[in-house]
């Protein structure tokens, strides 16, 4: 079953064309990686698939609906999230507040229950603090509740972004380049962060540079170039392609 579609979707912005045409379909629960170099119009897709830019032409297909020219909140509560490149924590906040904020697209408590403090609100506050001490304990922070998010190392802070993106309770999780700037250790503990969240019946897509990262757990990998799609294939496959290749090694004269 495939749980996204990209039909031929183009971005322009004004004269400058970030991404041209370009297809492809992730199925439900697999792990999928999109490359390319700089500019090749990874970030852009992203964008797209989560509302914050609407293409110029072309669709998108989410769990049978069309999510196309939808703005963001509604795209998160169909069930795609997305964690960022530059980290984006509320930091004077805690980890168990980042990730209980996150909960806040499924709370059907309103502001009059906020305001009263009637039963149904404390029952449902007290709801999202269990289920946020279950999403730090996933990715191993459950001893740093009570930290304040800009306190925490910079793998923790990464970690605790997917932890936000995981609160949303979605399908699909984007992640853009979720081991930058990363050591090795903390790298292989974010690739089996990565697998956990497959095992646990989530889809993942990631941008990423570090091939170790891409090759290791993709099951498909789509290669950028210039806004157009060049390869799309297994790990083998994007290995040998000469396309591949040459985008990234430069042609041999």
């Amino acid at each position: 079953m495939y749980l996204l579609e990209i039909r031929d979707i183009t971005k322009r912005f004004g004269g400058i064309r970030a991404v041209e045409e370009v297809r492809f379909r992730v199925k439900d629960g697999s792990i999928t990686s999109i490359i390319g170099p700089n500019g090749a119009g990874k970030t852009t897709i992203f964008n797209c698939l989560t509302g914050i830019t609407r293409p110029t032409k072309g669709a998108i297909g989410f769990l049978d609906a069309e999510i196309t020219r939808l703005k963001p909140d509604k795209i998160v509560k169909l069930g795609i999230s997305r964690t960022f490149q530059n980290i984006r924590l509320f930091k004077e906040m805690s980890a168990i507040e980042n990730v209980m904020v996150s909960q806040h697209c499924r709370t059907h408590s309103g502001f009059l229950g906020a305001i009263t403090r009637s039963r149904f609100f404390k029952n449902e506050e007290k709801s999202i603090r269990e289920k946020a001490l279950e999403y730090l304990e996933l990715i191993g922070l459950e001893s740093s509740g009570d930290m304040l998010a800009g306190n925490l190392p910079y793998g923790s802070q990464k970690r605790l972004e997917i932890a936000r993106a995981i609160a949303t309770e979605p399908r699909l999780i984007l992640l853009d380049e979720p081991t930058a700037g990363m050591n090795p250790q903390e790298t292989s503990e974010m690739m089996e962060l990565i697998k956990k969240l497959k095992e646990l019946g989530r889809t993942v897509i990631l941008i990423e540079h570090d091939m170790k990262v891409v090759m290791g757990i993709s099951e498909n990998i789509i290669v950028l170039d210039h806004g157009v799609k060049i390869a799309e294939g297994n790990p083998e496959e994007i290995r040998k392609n000469s396309l591949v290749i040459e985008a990234y090694l430069g042609k041999e004269h």
